[in-house]
């Protein structure tokens, strides 16, 4: 028969990053976490998270910690564009859209940026993403920029035309998938200019 100890760090390195909740549902004792982290078999890494000291984590640790945290959140604008690869600003906090009636996620670490959303304008465009042994929701490439048109208030059109054309110049959208976000997102004539200078 397994110990919870040895449970415990096996979900630990299955998941990469845990919970007490994920140990409730498996009716593992909660304060075998605290034993855990003093022999220095896992670390407490935030409020409520755990993980193996020697996990390896990538550049995009704090979305994995932030998706264990709260996993119905998307990551979007700024902190997409970083997984995607679009964009060369490093953002210190990370963007997460929720739903628009939803209570705002907290975290002392990393700072949150929320954006609301509600309908398709929530659900469409999203992909799955592991990071660090975690599901992360993040919206796709095309619908990442078309965010960025829409708030580029808060994040500076130049930002969302370094995206459009960076996206477009690696081949990672077609003209089609832009309209389509940009559609939904309520900015085809925003973004109409610059998508025909493209072409």
């Amino acid at each position: 028969m397994k110990s919870s100890h040895q449970s415990i760090l096996e979900l630990a390195a299955q998941r990469g990053l845990i919970r007490p909740r994920d140990l409730h549902e498996l009716g593992l004792p909660t304060v075998t976490l605290t034993r855990l982290v003093r022999q220095g078999l896992l670390t407490r890494v935030g409020r409520g998270l755990y993980a193996h000291p020697d996990r390896s984590i990538s550049e995009h640790g704090t979305l994995a910690e932030v998706a264990r945290r709260h996993p119905q959140a998307i990551v979007c604008l700024l902190s997409a564009l970083r997984v995607h690869d679009l964009t060369t600003q490093s953002p210190f906090e990370v963007w997460l859209a929720i739903p628009n009636k939803a209570r705002a996620p907290k975290m002392d670490y990393p700072l949150l940026r929320i954006v609301r959303f509600s309908g398709p304008a929530l659900t469409d465009g999203i992909e799955d993403h592991q990071i660090d042994g975690v599901n992360v929701r993040v919206t796709n490439v095309a619908r990442t920029v078309a965010d960025c048109f829409k708030f580029r208030n808060k994040i500076g059109l130049d930002v969302a035309i370094e995206a459009l054309q960076e996206a477009w110049r690696s081949k990672r959208v077609s003209m089609d998938e832009l309209w389509r976000y940009a559609t939904l997102c309520r900015v085809a004539n925003v973004m109409r200019p610059y998508m025909e200078s493209l072409s």
